[in-house]
């Protein structure tokens, strides 16, 4: 496909539904870990490693599989990576051990990054003028997949164990694959050299590209941010005063409704006014967030409000910041994409590492300031004058 070729009718919004049911699957398991547990023979401390095993799958995805966007046919390229999730949730039902646990959710964290696939061959199969909007057609398809996960994921444990839940999820998976078989464009883009050259040379694109620096480095301060913010609120809500038990912690996730209904709006505006534009307005909201979680946690409205704001102001940006990424090079925005988002969601694992030793040593206020100050750095960042 050319970096100028239109997706058929309903594309962008099939690759907004496979990026959120894709993206689904490294969460949907989630509120179940206590039962997969018991059914494996598992410490509860040892289970948490399902989601360090389905992170670390995503990012060997980004890093692997999304330069495959510039080489290969949209509708082979997803279908394929879909039927490799579909194949991890398979190969999760049916583990009996932790260590078959395991790798199966690295081959879903992996399979799952074709979220990142679905928003690059989005962005660059409309025309220019369209491309913010179609990136956050599928943004807005990933934060519905991240923040209704979990709620679908253990209403279906519920009434079907794990295992059938992961037969559910796999089942509605080769559904999406079908989709994208049917619905995509078939047309490989023109080579550009080799995959293992192309693999090489994505260290040096940091060097040559300089709006792909400044989108490395703001982006990895807001989501530095966002994944601190959501350990420390975790690890702070569940020790007293408050003492809340999961499913009330859980709650506060539907604050993220808020980022998933401004992402149409932020698209159409980053079409109209440019990606900048919109980087410095949502880092303007998040930080006002951020600012009403600096006042504490005794007041639950306040609370949802800054999370609220800190949730849609950063993935708002995120839709922008990925947008002026694919402007860079639509034909090698694939790989431009791994590159980005591999150090991207390296700044969420920092992040989610730090809250708790935040927590620990400052408390509340410790962890909210640090939010704030990244949130700021990045807001400033993108204020400066350059390109877009």
């Amino acid at each position: 496909m050319s970096a100028t070729a239109v997706l058929r009718r309903g594309g962008v919004g099939l690759l907004g539904c496979v990026a959120g049911v894709a993206l689904a699957n490294n969460y949907a398991v989630q509120p179940a870990l206590g039962d997969v547990a018991r059914d494996t023979g598992s410490s509860t401390a040892a289970i948490g490693l399902v989601t360090t095993a389905a992170l670390a799958g995503c990012i060997a995805g980004f890093a692997l599989l999304l330069p495959l966007a510039d080489r290969a046919a949209p509708r082979r390229l997803v279908a394929g990576q879909l039927v490799l999730l579909s194949a991890g949730l398979l190969l999760a039902a049916s583990a009996h051990g932790l260590g078959a646990l395991l790798v199966a959710y690295v081959v879903i964290g992996a399979g799952a990054s074709v979220s990142a696939m679905a928003s690059t061959i989005a962005g660059r199969g409309v025309p220019a003028g369209r491309r913010g909007a179609a990136v956050a057609v599928v943004a807005a398809g990933m934060s519905a997949g991240i923040l209704l996960s979990r709620l679908v994921g253990g209403a279906l444990a519920d009434a079907f164990g794990w295992r059938g839940m992961l037969l559910c999820f796999a089942g509605l998976v080769l559904a999406c694959a079908a989709g994208a078989w049917l619905r995509l464009p078939d047309e490989r883009p023109a080579p550009g050299g080799g995959y293992l050259a192309t693999l090489t040379a994505l260290p040096g694109s940091l060097r040559r590209h300089r709006t792909l620096r400044r989108a490395v480095l703001t982006g990895s301060l807001w989501y530095f941010a966002f994944s601190l913010v959501w350990v420390a609120l975790t690890v702070r809500l569940a020790q007293p005063p408050y003492g809340l038990d999961a499913a009330a912690i859980g709650l506060y996730s539907l604050a993220g409704a808020l980022g998933f209904a401004a992402l149409p709006v932020a698209g159409r505006l980053g079409d109209r006014f440019g990606p900048r534009a919109v980087i410095c307005a949502s880092m303007a909201a998040a930080a006002a967030g951020a600012a009403l979680l600096c006042t504490g946690l005794d007041r639950p409205a306040v609370t949802a409000a800054g999370l609220a704001l800190v949730d849609a102001g950063c993935f708002t940006a995120q839709a922008a910041n990925q947008t002026r990424i694919l402007a860079i090079d639509p034909a090698r925005s694939g790989s431009l994409s791994g590159v980005y988002l591999l150090l991207y969601f390296l700044a969420g694992v920092v992040g989610s590492a730090l809250a708790a030793p935040l927590i620990e040593s400052g408390g509340w206020p410790a962890a909210s300031a640090a939010v704030l100050g990244a949130l700021a750095a990045a807001g400033l960042l993108a204020l400066r004058k350059g390109p877009s």
